[in-house]
């Protein structure tokens, strides 16, 4: 196994999809959920962001160029699809029980692009490109399931904090996750914008 490689590798992905920063989030989003289907929720969402990741990382540059899809633009993508997850937590109806449920949050937002995001889906197929061995791949693979079950973990156990927090600390949480939802997605969509920007001053020259 190539050391370096998975080092990187888990590094990359552990900062980018960042365990800890999503329980606030899971936890805004599932805050109606009864701790079986919160549970549930933690595994569905881990499950698929393993899946696009692996599909991605097989994959993703063939999809793309089929597509005519340039990178940028899927970031910019993820950004406005969080942009709407953030104003639902800023105004207090996500979790809502008395709102009918459209979509599995544990797979849009969780899944992804909160999970497996622009971020992780381009990381992992930048090391991808990297790999020529069987052992390289391997040294990719190893670090993307540790993250994966690291976040599963993380998920699985949030029922401590929301016992802890109690309905009205849920409350507060859930308008700050709001808050860092919409930081991450004016993010994303400013680094789509500027990545464009670099490719058609680059195109032009």
């Amino acid at each position: 196994m190539n050391g370096k490689l998975f080092g990187e590798a888990f590094v990359t992905l552990f900062v980018i999809m960042d365990p800890a920063g999503g329980v606030p989030i899971f936890i805004a989003l599932t805050n109606a959920f009864s701790p079986r289907d919160r549970n549930r929720a933690a595994w569905q969402a881990v499950a698929l962001a393993g899946g696009v990741i692996v599909a991605f990382a097989v994959a993703g540059e063939q999809i793309l160029r089929y597509l005519g899809i340039d990178l940028p633009a899927l970031q910019g993508a993820g950004g406005l699809l969080l942009i709407l997850v953030a104003l639902e937590l800023l105004t207090g109806k996500a979790g809502d029980p008395a709102e009918p449920a459209t979509t599995n949050v544990a797979l849009v937002p969780l899944g992804t692009p909160l999970l497996a995001g622009p971020g992780a889906i381009v990381a992992t197929m930048l090391f991808v490109r990297r790999a020529h061995h069987v052992a390289d791949y391997l040294s990719i693979a190893a670090p993307v399931v540790l993250v994966l079950v690291t976040v599963f973990l993380a998920l699985r156990f949030c029922g401590i904090i929301v016992r802890i927090l109690r309905p009205s600390g849920i409350d507060v949480l859930t308008r700050i996750s709001g808050l860092l939802v919409a930081a991450i997605a004016v993010q994303l969509i400013a680094s789509a914008v500027g990545d464009f920007v670099t490719m058609y001053v680059q195109s032009a020259h």
